[in-house]
């Protein structure tokens, strides 16, 4: 399309927000500017192939946000604006790692994230409330703590989805970091499903610096008779079964394709697991 008619197409928004977006597109190579031969200076828009998966990654997000506890929500709209933004902010401030591993007050919350200001932390845990993403869970009486939701917990679909896309398209992409490995696990993990038969404990382990000395994160999980006992981001202990590898590898993994991940130990129990959370990242998409 001419810029004119993409203009229309997309509602007719002020030129100046059409040349930003435009530019950002074409700069992050989502979209494609394509001069005509026939008519000198005639540029015309049109997807790459990095934009067309990215449409993919829409369609995983507009899945997740039908989800919603509150009934269907719309691509686009306001509450679908206001949901992605709360689970961006909540996934950048690492509060959803903290309260995907357990329910913690604002107060808690400031003493294990001393980078953001305590008002900034009301803030984005107000809007993941808000967008139902969190919700109040019994506590001692020293403030209310807040745990994952369900919706939540099911976020880790686009979240995956969109990192993935980062991966493979941007020249480059955002570093994965010890706390994003650790809350993508700890938000998928406590609600697969295992085989009543298996029982033992089982370490995950993502490698995030490799040369001489490698560097992994990751998650020890304890199963009693098909049930998640525990899951844990401390990789000290004894497993019986482990599963180990790249970022690149868990992602192809992840996203249904084969990763060559290594996999010791009690390899049954490692498998399921792992077979259960790629169910868990794909199974809405």
């Amino acid at each position: 399309m001419a810029l004119i008619d993409l203009r229309r197409a997309v509602g007719s928004p002020p030129q100046s927000t059409m040349r930003v977006y435009s530019r950002a597109l074409v700069e992050n190579g989502t979209m494609e500017r394509q001069r005509q031969a026939a008519f000198p200076g005639t540029v015309e828009y049109a997807s790459a192939a990095s934009g067309i998966a990215l449409m993919g990654v829409g369609t995983v997000l507009e899945t997740w946000l039908h989800q919603s506890p509150e009934g269907p929500i719309s691509l686009g709209s306001t509450a679908s604006k206001s949901a992605t933004k709360a689970l961006v902010e909540g996934w950048s401030s690492n509060i959803i790692r903290a309260i995907a591993a357990k329910p913690l007050s604002l107060t808690d919350l400031n003493r294990l994230i001393p980078r953001v200001s305590y008002p900034s932390l009301e803030r984005r845990l107000g809007a993941l409330r808000l967008a139902n993403l969190v919700e109040p869970h019994k506590g001692d009486g020293r403030g209310t703590p807040y745990r994952a939701t369900t919706w939540l917990r099911q976020a880790i679909v686009p979240l995956t989805a969109g990192a993935w896309w980062e991966h493979r398209y941007l020249i480059d992409p955002p570093i994965i970091s010890r706390l994003d490995i650790e809350a993508a696990f700890l938000l998928a993990i406590p609600s697969i499903d295992l085989p009543i038969t298996l029982t033992g404990t089982c370490r995950l382990a993502v490698e995030i610096q490799g040369g001489p000395s490698p560097v992994f994160a990751g998650v020890l999980i304890v199963v009693e008779a098909g049930r998640i006992i525990s899951c844990s981001s401390r990789l000290e202990g004894e497993a019986g079964g482990w599963a180990s590898g790249g970022t690149t590898s868990w992602m192809r993994r992840m996203n249904g394709t084969e990763g060559d991940l290594e996999i010791g130990g009690d390899a049954e129990l490692a498998r399921e697991i792992i077979e259960g959370i790629r169910k868990n990242v794909i199974a809405k998409v």
